[in-house]
C-alpha cells in the first residue's frame, strides 16, 4: 500500500460516483485498489474502488462499518456496490489524519503512541458478545483453504487465545487516524473486522511500524497498548498474516 502520485488517472466509476466533486488520490494497494478523496460543497467523501478480490467485499465492509459506528469512531458508509469487474465503497469523511501522513512520519513517537492507545480503546469499546463477524484462527484457516492456500503445519496449531476482542482486522499504521494534538481519533479500512485474539491485531500493528517508521518501535507500541511482550503469539499471528 502506498500514497499514489497526484496525477493518478481517475477511473470512470470513481468520476461517476464523485459527480462534480474535486478528486484527490489518497491510497493505492498492491491489488490495484484505489481510494480517492472527493471534495465539494457538501463536504468530503472517500471513494474506494477495488478489483474483485476474495479478501475484500464492499458490502461486507459497509456492514462492518455500520455495526462498529455504534461503539467507536469510524467512517459512515454511504454506498456500496459492484459490477462485473470491480467493487466500490463510498464513506463520509471523518476528522483526523492518517498516522502515516508526512506530519506523523516525522514524529513517530507520537504516532506509535496513538496507534497503541487507539487499538486498545477500540478493543475495549467493541462488544464481543454482540459482534456478528469473525476473524479468529478457525475462520481464517477456513478462508485460506477455500482460496486454495496451502499453509505450513505450524500454523494449524495456534497458541491458546489470550483474550477475545473485536479485532480491526488490518491494524497497520495507516489505518489509525490522529488529531492535530497527536492523539488517536478513529480507524478506517475495517473490511476484515471480527472477533479474534487481540494479538492478531497487535502483531500486525507492530509489524507495520517498521515498514512505516523504521525499526525499534515495537516496545513503544506495546507500552501504549498496555501489554507485556508475548513473542510466541506475536510470531504466530505475523506468520498467519503473511501466509494468508
Amino acid at each position: 500500500m502506498s500514497i499514489p502520485a497526484p496525477d493518478l488517472p481517475v477511473p470512470a466509476k470513481v468520476r461517476a460516483l464523485a459527480g462534480a466533486a474535486e478528486l484527490t488520490p489518497v491510497w493505492i494497494n498492491d491489488y490495484g485498489g484505489v481510494t480517492f478523496r472527493a471534495t465539494d460543497a457538501g463536504g468530503i467523501r472517500f471513494i474506494k474502488l477495488h478489483p474483485h478480490n476474495p479478501e475484500w467485499s464492499a458490502a461486507g465492509e459497509a456492514e462492518r462499518l455500520r455495526w462498529a459506528a455504534r461503539y467507536t469512531p469510524v467512517p459512515r458508509a454511504l454506498e456500496a456496490g459492484r459490477d462485473t469487474t470491480h467493487e466500490w465503497l463510498v464513506t463520509e469523511g471523518v476528522r483526523g489524519e492518517s498516522a502515516v501522513s508526512p506530519r506523523w512520519l516525522a514524529d513517530p513517537a507520537r504516532a506509535v503512541r496513538a496507534i497503541g492507545e487507539g487499538l486498545r480503546a477500540m478493543h475495549e469499546s467493541l462488544p464481543v458478545a454482540e459482534c456478528p463477524f469473525r476473524w479468529d484462527v478457525p475462520e481464517r484457516l477456513a478462508n485460506a483453504a477455500a482460496r486454495g492456500i496451502r499453509l505450513p503445519d505450524a500454523l494449524l496449531e495456534p497458541p491458546p487465545v489470550d483474550r477475545l476482542v473485536v479485532c480491526h482486522g488490518d491494524a497497520c499504521a495507516p489505518n489509525t487516524l490522529m488529531t492535530d494534538a497527536g492523539t488517536w481519533c478513529g480507524h478506517v479500512d475495517l473490511g476484515s473486522l471480527g472477533v479474534g485474539d487481540r494479538w492478531a491485531d497487535i502483531a500486525v500493528a507492530g509489524m507495520s511500524l517498521e515498514w512505516n517508521y523504521g525499526p525499534g518501535w515495537e516496545d513503544a507500541l506495546l507500552a501504549a497498548y498496555g501489554i507485556d511482550p508475548d513473542p510466541e503469539r506475536m510470531q504466530y499471528y505475523r506468520a498467519l498474516w503473511n501466509a494468508t
